[in-house]
């Protein structure tokens, strides 16, 4: 049949393997079939069972099975909990993959399996997907080039409420609820703190509240909020972001707002606007707006895996940058417990 997109890379991929079959392992499911309409993709599930998936040539259920299969790249797409130990086994088996975010739920093991991959090298992507979206790129771009002035604040948020993520199943089922599946709001949107980093550079200290306020019959935190020092650049002090995150508005939200010297930059991730405010106005002026449909960020992330196998591009969003996030998570846990103290990351990065 072949494939409508002319990407480097292509060719080379004759077996997928999708590990994991929930909402988000079904849309990886549907973009490969897209993308690589005469491959082999096969789902790796942990219940058994007779149904073949839509876009699926097969299943496994056992992952020695998986492996005989020789998958040429696999999408890890199981809760975040399971995660670095299937990428672990697989990237021994010489298998490139792409980790859906977050990494992990936590950092143990994660350093072994970058070395796994380096010593193979192995292509290693992390699907924090937002990067891929145009209006997110606009946005960064334009605070690279100073349209408002040096920032001196950074205010983000994301949140909506979590029983209408997916209306047509139970939340209280879902990873989103279980902390033993790596759910919570601190984990499950962490895209927030991915991209201010991608955006803003290091992080030098955390300080957090970390708490369930709703009713919400989940056994993780629903709201979440944080204060983030980057590291300086340059002379001066370093710049201060919070972010807030939560599984409890009804009005969805997602925005990230950088306040400059000579005015303001908003982005709103729901629409692909980007609106300023500048020095003596008297309004917000849309200066951008890109929209987008669900799956864009996620088909243009594909592209970019696939291109990466060839060697025509290289990984967008890495291995080492879903590392930084879960550092980031792992600091803001250790803040909480100590009442919202400030906690200092590592000085490498």
């Amino acid at each position: 049949m072949g494939s409508a997109y002319n990407l480097p890379g292509l060719m080379l991929i004759k077996r997928v393997l999708i590990v994991g079959l929930g909402s988000i392992g079904k849309r990886h499911l549907r973009l490969a079939r897209e993308l690589l309409p005469d491959a082999d993709i096969r789902v790796l599930r942990h219940v058994l069972t007779n149904e073949l998936p839509e876009f699926a040539n097969g299943c496994f259920f056992d992952i020695e099975t998986a492996i005989a299969f020789a998958p040429d790249v696999a999408v890890i797409a199981s809760p975040a909990s399971h995660h670095i130990k299937t990428a672990r086994v697989l990237a021994l088996a010489g298998i490139s993959l792409l980790i859906e975010k977050p990494l992990s739920s936590t950092l143990d093991g994660v350093s072994d399996l970058l070395g796994i991959c380096e010593q193979k090298k192995l292509t290693l992507l992390t699907g924090y997907n937002l990067r891929f979206l145009p209006s997110l790129q606009h946005f960064r771009n334009l605070l690279k080039n100073k349209a408002v002035g040096k920032i001196l604040s950074v205010r983000c948020e994301v949140g909506q409420y979590l029983p209408s993520w997916r209306p047509d199943l139970d939340y209280r089922e879902g990873v989103s609820a279980s902390k033993e599946l790596g759910g919570g709001a601190l984990l499950e949107l962490s895209h927030e703190i991915d991209y201010l980093v991608w955006i803003f550079g290091g992080v030098e200290w955390v300080k957090s509240t970390i708490s369930k306020q709703s009713d919400l019959d989940i056994n993780v935190e629903d709201t979440v909020h944080l204060t983030l020092g980057f590291r300086p650049q340059g002379s001066g002090h370093g710049l201060i972001a919070t972010v807030n995150l939560d599984f409890i508005r009804h009005d969805v939200t997602r925005t990230c707002l950088a306040i400059g010297e000579n005015g303001s930059l908003r982005w709103n991730g729901l629409t692909g606007e980007i609106s300023s405010y500048e020095k003596n106005a008297k309004e917000w002026h849309q200066i951008y707006i890109h929209s987008h449909e669900r799956d864009d960020s996620y088909r243009e992330q594909w592209k970019n895996f696939i291109a990466c196998l060839s060697g025509e591009s290289k990984p967008r969003v890495t291995v080492i940058d879903g590392l930084r996030a879960l550092q980031i998570v792992d600091a803001a846990r250790k803040s909480d417990a100590l009442k919202g103290r400030l906690v200092e990351l590592d000085e490498t990065w």
